[in-house]
C-alpha cells in the first residue's frame, strides 16, 4: 500500500504556484506561463507571485480536497501575474455593449463640422466670382428709398465669350456693343413679391446724368426715346438713372446677364420645363417650338425669350414669355435636386456667377433673395405684370399709363399689396 504525501501545515512560502504537487518548480517546458525575472522578496514566491493561501483542511481550491488529498491538478493560475484565479474556466469576459449615444454624438459633430466648413468655403468661392462692375454711386438725383428691395434685372444681347459658331447656333448675330433685350423690376417685400416687365420700346425721357466713364455732366434736354436707348448710350448707370427718373422708384440693386450666360445656366440644370401656349416659329430668334409642356435646353430657351416677331403682341407678349421662363428657371434652380446635388449645384453656380454683372453693393444673400422671390412669383405667391400701357406715343413708342404707374410706384414704395394691373 502506497504512502500518500500529506499536505504541510506551513504557509508553503517555498512552493512554486498553486496546485503543484512538488516542492520543486516544474520545468519551463511544462509550465509555459512561468515568467522568469528578478528574484522576488522573501515570502513573495518566484517571479513576483504573491504568497499563496494555506490548503490545510481543505482551505483554498488549488488541488487539495477536504481530506488533504493533492490531485496534482494545476488550476491555470498565471504565475507572476500577481492576481487571483479566474472562475470562468479560462473564458474571456464578454465585450461591453457599444456606446451608441457617444457614437451618434461624435458622428453628428463630424458631419456638422464638415457641412460648416464646406458652406463657408462655398460662400467665399461664390462671392469671389461675382462681377461687381456697376457703380450706382455714379447715379445722380436719386429718389428716396422706400420699403422692401427693388432689383433692376436686365437681359443684354452681349455676345461676349461666344465663338462664331456659337453665334450662328444661337442666332445672336454679330452686332458690336450691347443692348438690352429685356428689363424687369423685381420688388421683394412683406406683402408679396412683384415682377414688372419694362418693354424695351417704352417711351421715356432721358434725364440729365453724369457719364459713367468720363464723369462729365450732361444736361437733360427733354429728349424722348425708347428705354433701351439709355443703356446703349451710357450703360447700366444711365439705364438706372432713366428708370428712376421716369418712375420715381429707387433701385437698390442691378443684375445683368448676357446671351451666353443665360444659355449656360439653363444647360447646367439639365433644361427647364415650361408650358408653351402656342406654336412658335421665328427665323430671327431661331425658335421652332411646338405648343405644350416641354423641357427646353439653353439654345431653345434663348430663342423662346427673344422671340417677338412671331407673337401677336410683339414686345408685350415677349415680356410675358420672359417673365414666365425666368420664374420657371428660378424654380428649377431652387429645387432640392439642384441645391443638394453638388454635381449640379457647383456647375450651375459657376455658370451663373461667371456671366452675371451686378452692382458693387450686391452680396450673395441679396442674389439668393432675388432668386427665391422669383421662385415665389412662379409658384403663385407673388404677382407678375407688364408696366401699364395707355397706347402709343407720337413717336410710335409705347406710352405708359401715367395714373396707373403713379399708383403702382406708391404701392411698391410703401411695400403694400399691388392692386394695379398691367397689359
Amino acid at each position: 500500500m502506497n504512502d500518500w504525501p500529506q499536505a504541510p501545515d506551513d504557509n508553503r512560502g517555498n512552493r512554486y504556484g498553486r496546485g503543484s504537487a512538488s516542492a520543486q518548480p516544474e520545468s519551463a517546458r511544462v509550465m509555459r506561463q512561468v515568467r522568469r525575472g528578478q528574484a522576488a522578496p522573501p515570502g513573495q514566491g518566484y517571479g513576483g507571485v504573491p504568497q499563496q493561501q494555506s490548503y490545510v483542511n481543505g482551505q483554498g481550491h488549488g488541488g487539495y480536497g477536504d481530506d488533504g488529498y493533492d490531485s496534482g491538478y494545476n488550476t491555470g493560475q498565471v504565475y507572476g501575474g500577481g492576481g487571483g484565479g479566474r472562475d470562468d474556466g479560462g473564458m474571456r469576459e464578454p465585450r461591453p455593449a457599444p456606446n451608441w449615444r457617444r457614437r451618434i454624438k461624435v458622428t453628428t459633430i463630424t458631419l456638422v463640422t464638415v457641412l460648416l466648413v464646406t458652406s463657408v468655403a462655398t460662400y467665399f468661392w461664390a462671392d469671389s466670382k461675382l462681377n461687381r462692375e456697376v457703380d450706382l454711386s455714379k447715379v445722380i438725383e436719386r429718389p428716396e428709398a422706400g420699403e422692401g428691395t427693388n432689383y433692376l434685372i436686365v437681359g443684354s444681347d452681349s455676345r461676349e465669350g461666344l465663338s462664331d459658331d456659337q453665334k450662328k447656333e444661337l442666332h445672336t448675330g454679330s452686332a458690336d456693343g450691347k443692348r438690352t433685350d429685356s428689363m424687369m423690376i423685381l420688388h421683394t417685400g412683406s406683402n408679396g413679391d412683384t415682377l414688372i416687365s419694362l418693354p424695351r420700346d417704352s417711351n421715356v425721357t432721358i434725364p440729365s446724368f453724369k457719364g459713367s466713364d468720363s464723369g462729365k455732366f450732361f444736361e437733360g434736354t427733354g429728349r424722348q426715346t425708347k428705354l433701351n436707348a439709355a443703356y446703349a448710350e451710357d450703360g447700366p448707370e444711365l439705364l438706372v438713372r432713366t428708370v428712376e427718373s421716369n418712375t420715381g422708384l429707387h433701385i437698390d440693386h442691378y443684375v445683368e446677364i448676357g446671351f451666353a450666360g443665360f444659355a449656360n445656366i439653363v444647360d447646367s440644370v439639365g433644361g427647364v420645363e415650361i408650358d408653351i401656349p402656342q406654336d412658335i416659329k421665328d427665323s430671327k430668334s431661331g425658335a421652332d417650338l411646338k405648343k405644350g409642356k416641354q423641357t427646353l435646353n439653353g439654345e431653345e430657351a434663348l430663342a423662346f425669350v427673344r422671340t417677338r416677331y412671331a407673337l401677336a403682341g410683339s414686345d408685350l407678349d415677349r415680356t410675358k414669355n420672359q417673365q414666365k421662363f425666368l420664374s420657371a428657371l428660378a424654380n428649377q434652380v431652387a429645387t432640392p435636386s439642384t441645391v443638394l446635388n453638388p454635381f449640379k449645384l457647383y456647375p450651375t453656380m459657376g455658370a451663373g456667377l461667371d456671366s452675371l454683372i451686378v452692382d458693387k453693393d450686391m452680396g450673395l444673400w441679396d442674389l439668393a433673395s432675388m432668386f427665391w422671390a422669383m421662385k415665389g412669383v412662379s409658384s403663385g405667391e407673388g404677382k407678375s405684370m407688364n408696366m401699364p400701357i395707355s397706347g402709343n406715343s407720337a413717336n410710335g413708342n409705347l406710352q405708359w399709363d401715367t395714373a396707373k404707374v403713379k399708383t403702382l410706384v406708391e404701392q411698391l414704395k410703401n411695400d403694400e399689396k399691388v392692386t394695379v394691373s398691367g397689359n
